[in-house]
């Protein structure tokens, strides 16, 4: 590894590990180097773009000196032109998945604190993460895009604010991005769209945040900060196609989700994710006397799943699940499809809400990618469950909470990965704990 007589800035060097973000990672000099758009394995040229930290710098690929074998043309046109949708799209789906493993366990061993030995019992080296029965491409039923000045539709740009309008991005669903060039939109807007059930399309426009106040003062990450704010706050809407809520179905339940709202971005998802909980649930010793907390459940997909299956021989029953969230959308949409009387919802900060339920059995966590943090587990903890599974969506964060579990006195037993978001970083994985001085 060296810097290129022409640039200082320009490296060459061959990365050799994947690093949680989708940059893969080297050394030069004994300095660690993140650089974006490279395979690990491969000799790169590389700029390098931040170097504003004393133990790292960033960089990004100029040239492929000896390419992959897992490299492959990038099949999301809106990646290829800028836009930070499909940040992996120049690798091979299943090399995707292979790298993805490789950061789980290096999240799980660097973070979370599991010893090589741990993670081997658990099978982490050896198990593999799933895909949910796709190709990588047309999984995505819920995308929102930005509106440029010109009020034509896009995908956000990778860097900065920019949208890349003109080229479609390869994960939605067909026919989710047809012809959204005909439309007339506001610019500095947003557009919320989402495939149903059926496959229709619902499109909601979002007006543009206010603009910001003049006169205030701010560095470069306290501008990104104040725009994010701009645009979290409340904004006017209007149906530009379909309507305002969209019908999905999960086995025989069917929800009306605002389009704005959330629900899980790959179709399959909501089934996997339920199925998977009910099987660790079971292999983690069943339901006990059948209080379930289903933290951050939003509209209460996890619920349904353990629900439905209630009566299993190595499950047992469901006498009450309590569905904590701070989404009134989200519970309303529970309420509105649970009518059997068994579902409880309760509206509120999680670790304040559930702190006042009462003792379950069973928690089920599903956090933001902020998420649990050590309030949440700490209530968690304190009401003694005989199974959490906690569903984690940012690898680093869920590493953060197994660790937290871990000194609360649970241990895992059991972890699978998904591969729910195709052509980009991201990994969902899903773990089971259980009391450390029982063993089941």
């Amino acid at each position: 590894m060296s810097t290129t007589d022409d640039d200082p800035r320009e490296i060459v060097l061959r990365p050799d590990r994947p690093a949680n973000g989708g940059e893969a990672v080297g050394r030069l000099d004994g300095l660690v180097v993140f650089v974006r758009d490279a395979i690990p394995g491969e000799l790169v040229r590389a700029r390098i773009v931040d170097d504003s930290r004393e133990r790292f710098v960033r960089a990004e690929v100029v040239e492929i000196i000896e390419p992959s074998p897992f490299r492959v043309e990038p099949i999301c046109d809106a990646a290829r032109h800028g836009a930070g949708c499909c940040d992996l799209a120049f690798v091979s789906v299943e090399h995707a998945r292979d790298l993805k493993a490789q950061v789980v366990r290096d999240a799980l061993g660097r973070i979370g604190g599991f010893g090589a030995d741990a993670l081997d019992d658990l099978g982490i080296a050896s198990t593999p993460v799933t895909g949910l029965g796709d190709s990588g491409t047309g999984w995505r039923v819920r995308t929102r895009l930005g509106i440029d000045s010109a009020g034509r539709a896009g995908m956000h740009a990778r860097h900065g604010s920019g949208i890349v309008a003109g080229h479609s991005c390869a994960a939605p669903e067909a026919g989710m991005l047809a012809g959204l060039d005909d439309l007339e939109l506001t610019p500095g807007g947003d557009l919320a769209i989402v495939a149903d059930m059926d496959g229709g399309r619902h499109i909601i426009e979002i007006a543009p945040p206010r603009p910001v106040r003049r006169g205030a003062r701010r560095g470069a990450r306290g501008a990104a900060q104040a725009t994010r704010r701009r645009r979290e706050q409340p904004r006017a809407q209007r149906v530009v196609e379909g309507s305002a809520t969209a019908p999905h179905r999960v086995g025989d339940r069917i929800w009306q989700i605002p389009v704005t709202g959330f629900w899980q971005a790959h179709r399959a998802a909501p089934a996997t994710y339920g199925q998977t909980v009910v099987d660790l649930v079971a292999a983690a010793g069943g339901c006990g006397d059948g209080v379930v907390w289903d933290l951050y459940g939003g509209a209460g997909v996890l619920a349904a799943a353990m629900i439905d299956v209630a009566g299993r021989a190595d499950l047992g029953s469901v006498a009450t699940v309590h569905v904590v969230d701070s989404d009134a959308a989200a519970l309303a949409a529970a309420e509105a499809t649970f009518d059997d009387g068994i579902v409880e919802v309760h509206r509120g900060e999680v670790a304040t809400v559930a702190a006042q339920l009462p003792t379950p059995d069973v928690v089920i966590l599903d956090p933001p990618r902020t998420g649990a943090g050590a309030a949440v587990i700490g209530v968690v903890a304190d009401a003694d469950p005989d199974v959490i599974v906690h569903v984690g969506c940012d690898i680093g964060r869920f590493a953060r909470d197994l660790a937290l579990f871990g000194d609360q006195g649970y241990r895992v037993q059991e972890i699978r990965a998904f591969d729910a978001f195709p052509l980009t970083h991201h990994v969902e994985v899903i773990a089971a704990l259980v009391p450390a001085h029982r063993r089941r």
